[in-house]
């Protein structure tokens, strides 16, 4: 069971479709038992297999189950009225996520803007903890080593990369103002802001999210809608102290 659950969490790490010897090597395993539960999982729709380039992906099964734990997750019940009404007040796409292994957040609830524009993401999607605004939380109120940080930084995708130097003194503001704000380094156009929710210990393992189009966003006042997701990260956690006594 520990080896099954290595190897799917493995393939969700890889960027393309992986052959089962150096998926095996990744996970120091005899190839001909990495081989086994790979059949194994394929018959149970959790992984994918290309018999043309004989590699192994994650499967499309995997969903069902994720979307069933993210519907009876007590965090998303909480938060999903407030993300509608931040949406239905500034416009904005509205997602919270929460961190589901050392390198990366999955959205585990979401708003959709009434305005024309939309971002496309979905419950279940999943992205890397460092990348854009909620990086830079993550970053900010998190202990990690500099030489993985830097590892971490050179991996990421955006539209309009930051220097690394800069995207560290941006995280020394995040950590100073309590808030981050992506103005358009990752997608475009698009201005992303995250506010941070914290664990009993202190560490950075959700997020609430707004995303939405640069000029709208400017607009309106990142400050203002920063201060009005920083109030519904404070009720969300006075609600679950409430709930825990």
């Amino acid at each position: 069971m520990t080896r099954a659950i290595a190897i799917l969490r493995q393939l969700a790490r890889e960027d393309e479709p992986i052959g089962v010897n150096p998926l095996a090597r990744a996970l120091d395993l005899v190839p001909s038992t990495c081989l086994h539960i790979l059949r194994v999982l394929q018959d149970e729709g959790l992984v994918a297999f290309d018999p043309d380039t004989k590699r192994y992906s994650i499967g499309l099964g995997i969903l069902p189950l994720a979307r069933s734990a993210i519907q009876r997750n007590a965090f998303t019940a909480l938060v999903q009225p407030r993300l509608d009404e931040l949406s239905a007040q500034f416009g904005v796409t509205s997602i919270a996520t929460q961190l589901t292994d050392p390198g990366h957040m999955v959205v585990v609830a979401l708003s959709h803007s009434t305005l024309p524009f939309r971002l496309q993401v979905d419950l279940g999607s999943r992205f890397p903890a460092l990348i854009s605004a909620t990086g830079r939380c993550f970053a900010a109120f998190n202990r990690i080593g500099e030489k993985r940080l830097r590892e971490e930084f050179d991996r990421l995708v955006w539209d309009h990369p930051p220097a690394y130097e800069d995207w560290l003194a941006q995280i020394e503001e995040t950590r100073a103002r309590g808030f981050a704000v992506d103005p358009g380094t990752y997608i475009s156009g698009v201005t992303v802001t995250a506010v941070p929710l914290f664990d009993a210990s202190g560490r950075m393992t959700r997020s609430i999210v707004a995303i939405g189009i640069s000029e709208r966003v400017q607009a309106t006042g990142v400050q203002v809608l920063a201060d009005a997701m920083l109030a519904m990260r404070d009720d969300i956690a006075n609600m679950q102290i409430g709930m825990e006594n």
